[in-house]
């Protein structure tokens, strides 16, 4: 090959594998740039539900303590709120609906106390149980146990705190907690007891 060709053709090769080179910068950029991208967008996964909770905090109940449905049958009472144990909403009444219903498909036999006039279920409350009236209520309905429940509101979410405990002794039997995301559907349910 003379020597003017080969300085001819030299700077034509260093340009091609030089744009070769910055294309493959390139491409290997854009990918990264996407994979990072797709890392970012990934789905989270949604919150429970306080159904969901609910069955949860039931099979953990039984899971501590598997004789729990020897105390059987067991009432219901309305979850109410800790600031005020007199006060309710529709949350403490749902709560407490759901937790039943999740704790009798665990194997608790659940009395419901509606379907008897001998309970005085006040309207805007619901079987709100104060100590006073445990032993008169449980004696009534025949009940080895009771279901009551508290719940606090913070900023984010709201904390439920559930136990069985022993119509004649108030021992708990069992107990669970947890927390709901307060969104506008609870912040709904809460507005029955006069603000949230």
């Amino acid at each position: 090959m003379p020597l003017t060709s080969f300085f001819v053709l030299q700077p034509r090769k260093l340009l091609s594998i030089s744009r070769l080179f910055i294309v493959g910068l390139l491409l290997m950029a854009t990918v990264g740039c996407s994979t990072m991208g797709n890392s970012n967008n990934k789905q989270r996964e949604p919150e429970p539900d306080l159904s969901e909770l609910a069955h949860r905090a039931a099979q953990q109940m039984i899971a501590s303590n598997p004789d729990l449905t020897r105390y059987s049958p067991m009432i219901a009472a309305t979850f109410v709120s800790i600031d005020n144990l007199s006060q309710s909403s529709t949350f403490g009444r749902i709560s407490s609906e759901i937790m039943a219903s999740a704790l009798a498909q665990q194997g608790m036999q659940v009395r419901e106390v509606k379907m008897r006039d001998s309970m005085f279920i006040e309207e805007s409350v619901g079987e709100l149980i104060l100590s006073r009236q445990v032993q008169r209520l449980s004696s009534q309905h025949n009940a080895r146990s009771i279901l009551m429940g508290t719940y606090a509101q913070g900023q984010d979410y709201l904390y439920v705190s559930t136990r069985v405990v022993r119509s004649g002794d108030a021992m708990v039997l069992g107990s669970a907690d947890f927390r709901v995301k307060l969104d506008n559907n609870m912040r709904s349910l809460l507005e029955g007891q006069g603000g949230w």
